[in-house]
């Protein structure tokens, strides 16, 4: 279905190879991941195969790439659309229309389907998606993860031999996740549908792949089946880290495999639990807040409570409330009752300015707040307006991403790279409340490290109080203290963050899975037993 014939890309103005001297085939049916660093090149790899790179990008391609018989070399992207479809990392920027079921039918209607075949694929993508009950909601009400399953349908509804994937599951919850998998897992199987998929949540999509394709870096990458992969590179899932930090024999990949090898350290390690944090002063105060969009309540009587030095995750299904707890508690929504308060000051009564400056805010798209020629000219505006030592916020982004260059413009980098740099302009500021958006949406493993390393630091040794809406798992099992679950606009959970996540089998981390009954969420917390039973 797919070859890759000595294929290299070098993007204009730049003096290192994407893509070196890369060969492959990918078969029909074939589900393929392809994975690497922040910013390595994957969705670069993706839009070679459907022709976007380098026809709409400009670059040097080098080498032959075949998709069903067609080169991509001779062939526009226009004429493979209805070969191939591609869901990119942003949904929101390919909408057209308002409104959910006239985006489905948007496609179909400029190749004049007829009306019956319309009709059919709609319902037929409604329901692989879950969002049947949604048809007519307007797109921009829709949640982050809401938005990435209309971009999955609008792709599904035209048929497509090749289904190309760009972080499809980073904005959608754990349950949502699976249900999505499933649907590409049948479409492969079922349907023969080639799928390729970019993805650094390799906890979730790892047991569904028949092969990797790891760039590693400089022009060199590599292929062959998850385990061979995994064995040569650290970007890793957490039963694999876990595996290895214990100099287990075996690495498996699943859950099942990984609770098979691990037995004996169930039985014998003692049971030691984390100890639970004690959290600094009432920051914010939330209390019976109320609010609504288009007629629609997204949130019900919540009250929650912020504390300095304290690491507060959110978290719940897609839609369950969390961007508009986030964005009422910034300001960007108005449309509330109930009351706000802000070091026991009401937040109504607090300017913008001076919120803006005490409250970081990172939202889903963090491209949002950028508008400047250049990385650097960002980190340079942010020094200056946060009235920190030229270089500091600079020197803050290429110590969570040393990768990112200085002179890009910020619409050329990845979406993990865009969210790295936004995150370092709101740190320079040194925010007393910094709350986040899903904040690991393109971020590799040790980005994410090294993002919860600042995190940590930030509520440790600065009293900064964290809230991070998010539905990575395993990040909020790394570095929360406390854990809010919101369901239908109502708080249904609150509290540490051990006892939440174990009350919730779909949203337990992988290492809880594995290790259970013991009340362990991370490789750590197994680590720290095993120090003590030495």
């Amino acid at each position: 279905m797919i070859t890759f014939s000595r294929v290299s890309l070098l993007y204009p103005h730049s003096t290192t190879s994407v893509i070196e001297d890369l060969s492959f085939d990918i078969a029909e049916g074939e589900m393929v991941l392809v994975m690497g660093h922040t910013g390595s090149g994957k969705s670069s790899l993706l839009r070679l195969i459907n022709g976007l790179v380098p026809h709409h990008t400009g670059g040097i391609l080098g080498g032959e790439i075949v998709v069903d018989g067609k080169s991509t070399r001779t062939t526009k992207p226009g004429e493979l659309a209805g070969i191939v479809g591609i869901v990119g990392q942003n949904p929101i920027d390919t909408f057209v229309t308002d409104i959910v079921e006239d985006e489905l039918a948007f496609g179909m209607e400029s190749l004049n389907f007829p009306h019956d075949v319309m009709r059919k694929r709609i319902e037929e993508a409604l329901d692989q998606v879950g969002l049947a009950s949604l048809r007519n909601r307007e797109i921009a009400t829709l949640s982050g993860g809401e938005q990435q399953r209309l971009a999955i349908a609008c792709a599904l509804v035209m048929h497509p031999k090749v289904l190309l994937l760009d972080e499809p599951t980073s904005a959608l919850d754990p349950i949502a996740s699976e249900e999505i998998l499933s649907i590409l897992h049948r479409l492969v199987h079922d349907l023969s549908v080639t799928v390729i998929l970019a993805e650094h949540r390799l906890e979730r999509v790892i047991g569904y792949v028949d092969r990797i394709l790891l760039i590693e870096g400089e022009g060199k990458t590599s292929i062959g089946g998850p385990s061979e992969i995994l064995s040569k590179t650290s970007l890793v899932p957490p039963i694999v880290r876990l595996t290895r930090s214990l100099n287990l024999s075996e690495v498996g990949t699943s859950t099942r495999e990984v609770r098979r090898i691990t037995e004996h350290l169930r039985n014998e390690l003692p049971n030691t639990e984390r100890p639970i944090y004690q959290s600094g002063a009432l920051l914010l105060e939330v209390d019976s807040v109320t609010a609504s969009f288009s007629s629609k309540i997204a949130l019900k009587k919540v009250s929650i409570n912020l504390h300095r030095n304290e690491v507060t995750a959110l978290m719940g299904r897609n839609g369950a409330g969390k961007s508009t707890l986030i964005r009422t508690i910034v300001g960007l929504h108005k449309d509330f009752s109930g009351d706000i308060k802000y070091e026991g000051k009401p937040i109504r009564e607090i300017d913008q300015k001076t919120r803006s400056q005490t409250i970081g805010y990172i939202p889903q798209e963090p491209g949002d707040l950028l508008y400047l020629t250049s990385v650097s000219d960002e980190c340079a505006r942010a020094d200056k307006d946060n009235h920190v030592e030229f270089g500091s916020t600079l020197a803050l982004l290429h110590q969570m991403l040393p990768t990112i260059s200085p002179s890009k413009h910020p619409r050329e980098l990845s979406e993990g790279e865009r969210l790295t740099l936004v995150l370092a302009i709101v740190l320079s500021g040194s925010p007393e409340l910094l709350i986040l958006d899903e904040p690991t949406r393109g971020l590799d493993y040790e980005a994410k490290n090294r993002l919860m390393r600042n995190l940590y630091d930030l509520s440790r040794k600065h009293g900064t109080s964290v809230l991070m809406a998010t539905h990575d798992v395993e990040i909020v099992a790394e570095v929360a203290d406390r854990t809010i679950f919101l369901a239908e606009g109502e708080k249904v959970a609150d509290g540490a963050t051990l006892d939440v996540l174990l009350a919730s089998p779909a949203f337990a981390p992988q290492v809880a899975k594995v290790m259970a009954p013991r009340r362990w969420l991370t490789v750590g917390d197994v680590l720290r037993s095993v120090g003590e039973s030495s």
